[in-house]
């Protein structure tokens, strides 16, 4: 069905539930399951969910070459068909949007609609000065420097400053053992992706969710692709970088309330 031959499916992937397919693209230095986990459940309960973990992320092993925004859209891709989905929805969270909008761009004809959270379509200054430090901190191994440094910037303004100091504590513990191996090069490739020209020619039904206290991603980079993706759609959610951890539930709702008014 694809005009562009698929790759064999070789990344660890995640399959939970039933119904329309919906493939998820998760953010840099995570997982499917470390940014799609408390969600999950609730997105397999009216869909077939098919998650792709990126090199050195879950258990697909770590690349020692350069990443591909291409390679990692045709993978979600291929994993989604090798699951029987011929056509299917695709949420992208933060660097998992670049990856989702490209897939709507090589394999329109596949993807029914987009849901783009906490994203960009390239990076500005600010987040090229964050994932910077972000990639430095991250190649010598010190994870509990690099957990502190995620920890403030990804939580937004309130629940950061809604945790008690044990909290915290255990928040920055729990960020510091679930960095994925293979950070530095989403990192990496983080600073080189740029969907711009990609934005124009999606055709598939789009929201994006602007979280509103961002420090990684700003509303600026969201309204920039909610104004050039045809007929997209903007909403906005008060947390952080990290929807699913400060308001999940109002995240999950905003996806799905989505699709269902779409059909996917």
């Amino acid at each position: 069905m694809s005009a562009r031959t698929l790759p064999e499916a070789s990344f660890a992937r995640t399959v939970l539930g039933s119904g329309p397919g919906l493939a998820l693209a998760h953010g840099a230095g995570s997982s499917v399951a470390g940014t799609y986990g408390p969600v999950l459940e609730g997105l397999a309960a009216r869909h077939t969910v098919v998650g792709v973990d990126y090199p050195g992320s879950g258990d697909t092993p770590r690349s020692t070459t350069p990443l591909s925004l291409d390679d990692l859209a045709d993978q979600l891709v291929a994993a989604a068909v090798a699951e029987g989905l011929d056509t299917f929805a695709v949420s992208g969270y933060s660097l998992g949007g670049p990856v989702a909008v490209r897939a709507a761009a090589r394999h329109p004809e596949r993807v029914t609609a987009l849901v783009l959270t906490a994203t960009f379509p390239h990076r500005d200054n600010h987040l090229a000065l964050a994932l910077q430090i972000w990639r430095e901190l991250a190649e010598p191994g010190d994870r509990h420097v690099l957990a502190e440094y995620l920890t403030m910037m990804a939580l937004g303004a309130d629940a950061l400053e809604a945790m008690p100091a044990e909290q915290l504590r255990q928040a920055i513990g729990f960020t510091a053992d679930s960095v994925a191996d293979g950070t530095p090069e989403h990192a990496e490739l983080a600073l080189r992706a740029d969907v711009r020209d990609d934005l124009p020619h999606i055709t598939a039904p789009t929201l994006v969710i602007s979280t509103t206290q961002d420090r990684f991603t700003s509303t600026r980079l969201h309204h920039r692709l909610a104004d050039t993706i045809p007929g997209a759609r903007l909403a906005e959610i008060r947390t952080g970088h990290l929807p699913m951890v400060e308001r999940p539930g109002e995240w999950q709702k905003l996806i799905t309330d989505f699709l269902a008014r779409h059909g996917a």
